[in-house]
This record gives structure tokens, sequence and C-alpha cells, in this order.
């Protein structure tokens, strides 16, 4: 400081001031709360009217939970209770229908010494899941993502070992078809093939080669027909299967459309039009009543089997428009770029366009799935007892008849949980690519 400005001002601090905490307005909860919830006025009255209706809600709901009964083996037993211990005049929640028949809304009517079974189908599914949800799982385990599909079928529906295997033996038929027609004919006539000759084995002689290999050698469990499915389980089969399903299935249906060959093109407008244009109900009648008409003669298919193929149909529809929206999304300079370094169509989708557009349509494929998860009640239109039909089922009972929101809030919670956790997983993935794009 210059000694002529030194003379104009009469303190200057020439020691540091110790260091002292920030205002408690500015650090922790207070300081989320005031720029979050009290931003503003607007915001500060939002902040209270929400609070209001929340303690409203639960100043009306929360007893009625809370308070509830969970020893009963009926209604009128349950208000028997709650005359006794709360009074006529208050409400409570009977929780005791939930006790009495958890087992019929998470298995339907299957056996109960056979609950084991949909139990390990699940942790095999789950596990043969993971190492394609998640990198960091063992590659081996792509082993048991292949073979999960068919002991999943076998230990929900039992039987013979070997008609899983000899509906394996399809996959087979196109996975060892594909490479010689390849070299001969070119990539084209390869994938027809490996599509088609597949589809004749199973329809001529699939049938033929597990009835001569259970002649030779019966292995098997107690069979389990479809009527026996129910609840959550039913809900959980049909969903995932069609899932799993319909995921590759909308892919080539996505590629189909963008095709330049006019009969696929073709093929895959059609398909795709004809499913999206006609509601998911509709079809679930025709796969109860007219898929039948399709099979050759004699021919017995599960209506459970015949709903999976049906709602994967419908879902790969979806989800092909969803990857076209991907498709399109991205610049055409990643197809020169991949045609520029020589790639084959197949390998310019594998390495290239797929993974960038897959990723766009991530948010879009999950919500698809969600909404298709859900749609699942409908199989209740078509005489399956699934969560809904189960809960009709009970309220038709003499012992439950006349209860409603414990069964409605159950079923709801548990698609919450399942809806949720796909939502999040979705989060995860989009975040996880964000980061390795950096």
């Amino acid at each position: 400081m210059s000694d002529t400005h030194a003379q104009t001002v009469s303190y200057v601090r020439d020691t540091m001031l110790p260091e002292t905490s920030p205002p408690t307005t500015e650090v922790g909860a207070v300081k989320w709360l005031r720029e979050n919830l009290f931003s503003s006025i607007t915001n500060t009255v939002l902040t209270l009217l929400s609070i209001f209706v929340i303690y409203w809600i639960l100043s009306h709901v929360g007893p009625w939970m809370l308070g509830g009964i969970w020893n009963a083996g009926s209604l009128s037993e349950c208000r028997e209770i709650r005359d006794a211990t709360v009074g006529s005049d208050h409400g409570v929640a009977c929780w005791a229908v939930l006790s009495d028949r958890w087992h019929q809304l998470l298995f339907g009517y299957y056996p109960s010494e056979l609950y084991w079974r949909p139990i390990l189908a699940l942790i095999l599914f789950l596990g043969g899941l993971a190492p394609v949800l998640f990198d960091k799982v063992p590659r081996k385990m792509f082993i048991l993502s292949a073979v999960a599909p068919f002991l999943c079928f076998w230990l929900l529906w039992g039987g013979s070992i070997w008609l899983p295997i000899s509906i394996a033996l399809g996959f087979v038929v196109g996975y060892v078809a594909y490479g010689p027609l390849t070299k001969t004919f070119g990539s084209l006539a390869g994938i027809i093939g490996a599509i088609v000759l597949p589809l004749l084995y199973w329809l001529f002689l699939s049938g033929p080669v597990y009835a001569g290999l259970d002649s030779v050698l019966p292995i098997g469990i107690e069979f389990v027909e479809s009527r026996a499915f129910g609840g959550f389980m039913l809900s959980v089969v049909i969903g995932l299967s069609a899932i799993v399903l319909s995921l590759p299935l909308g892919i080539l249906l996505a590629l189909g459309r963008q095709s330049d060959l006019f009969i696929i093109k073709t093929s895959a407008v059609v398909f795709i039009e004809v499913i999206r244009g006609v509601p998911l109900i509709v079809w679930l009648f025709t796969a109860q009543l007219l898929l039948n008409y399709f099979l050759p003669p004699g021919t017995n298919f599960d209506l459970t089997l015949r709903v999976i193929i049906m709602v994967t149909l419908f879902s790969a529809a979806y989800i092909a428009e969803v990857i076209r929206g991907g498709l399109a999304a991205l610049p055409k300079g990643q197809y020169e770029g991949a045609d520029s370094l020589g790639l084959s169509y197949w390998q310019s989708m594998q390495l290239i366009v797929l993974p960038q557009a897959l990723k766009i349509s991530i948010p879009g494929i999950v919500n698809t799935f969600i909404g298709l998860f859900k749609d699942t009640t409908l199989v209740v239109f078509i005489g399956l007892f699934d969560p809904l039909g189960i809960a009709s089922a009970i309220r038709a009972s003499t012992d439950w008849n006349g209860i409603y929101w414990e069964l409605f809030i159950f079923i709801g919670a548990m698609f919450f949980i399942f809806c949720f956790s796909m939502g999040r997983y979705s989060l995860y993935l989009e975040k996880k690519l964000q980061r390795e794009n950096r």
C-alpha cells in the first residue's frame, strides 16, 4: 500500500482471520430445504400444500394400514376382532387375507408340494440373465444363459426331460446350418436357412424325436397343467418370457424394416403394422381360439405357451419401432464409416450401428417392457388366473367375500416392485454407458 493511500484509511487488517464454519443456512439439510423447497414464494406455497396433502392422506390411511389385523380365518372374524379391540366405528385393514391366501396370490393353483420348482426356475432364470445385464459377472455364466430357458420350461411344466431337449435341438439345427449356407450361398441365405430350418424341424421332426427318445429312456418329473398356473407366477412367466424373446425379434424386425430388399422390408412393415394396429386383448383371444387352426392337425398347443407367443409378437412390434427410432437417430456418417472400414453388413451392425442405436433406445425399450409386464393382467379375460383373477376368486369365496382394498394394495405393491426395479436398472445402464463413452 502506498504511503499516500495509507494515510487516508483509518484501519488496515494485517493478519488473517481464523477459519470458521460456514453459516448453518449454507450447509446440510437446511441448505437443501432452502434451495429445493423454500427457494421462492411459489415454491414455499407448493411445499406447504404438499405437506398438508401428505399429512391428510397419512392421517387417514396410516391408522387403517398400521392397525390392520393379521390373524383371522375370514372377513367376519376380522370384524369381530376389530369390534373387540378398537370398536366398530374404526376401520382397520384385514391383512389376514394375505396371510391366509398368499400362496394363491403368488403361485395360483400350483401344487403346494411343488413350490420349489417355480422358485428354482426363477433363480436359474435370474442366474442366466445376470451375465447379460452385468458385465462383471463371469462370462462362463453364458452357458447357464443358454440352458436356463429350457430348464425353466422343464421345471415349471414338468414331464419328460426329452421335450425341452428336442426343442433345443432346433436351435442346434439352425446354428449348424448357418455356417455352410453362408459360405455356399451368402449371408442372406445363411440367415434365412438358420430361421426356416429350425421352424421346419419343430413343426415336423421335434415330435417324433421327442417320442423316440422318451420311449427309449423315459426320464421326467411330475407334469403340471397350465391351468394350475396363476397369481404372480403366471405374470412373471408370461412377462419375462415375452421380454427376453421379443428383444432379439424386435431388433431383427427393425433391421428388416430398414433393409433394401423389397420382400424383407415389406414383410417387416406388414408384420409391425398389423400387430401394432390391433389391441392386445384381440390377439389374446386369437391365441385362445384360433392359433391351433394354424398348427398341424392333432397338435394341442398349451394355452399359456400360446399366450407367451402372442404377447412376444405384440411386444416385438413395439420394440422394433423403438429401435428403428434409435437407428434413425444415428448420423449417416456412422454407416459410411463402417463401409469405409470394409465391414460387411452384419459386422457393421454388430460393431458400430446397433450398440449406439440400442444405447439411444434404452429408455423406450424399458418403457415398453414395463408396459408389457403390466399388460399381462389382460390374460384374465381369456380364463387365466393372473393376480387379478386370483383376487376375484378369493373374493368369491364365502370367507373373504367383500374384501377389496387389501388384495389390490398387495397386487399393486408387487407390480410396483417389479416395474420399479426395471426402471432403476434402465437408469443404471444409461449412467454406465455415459461413463464409458466419456
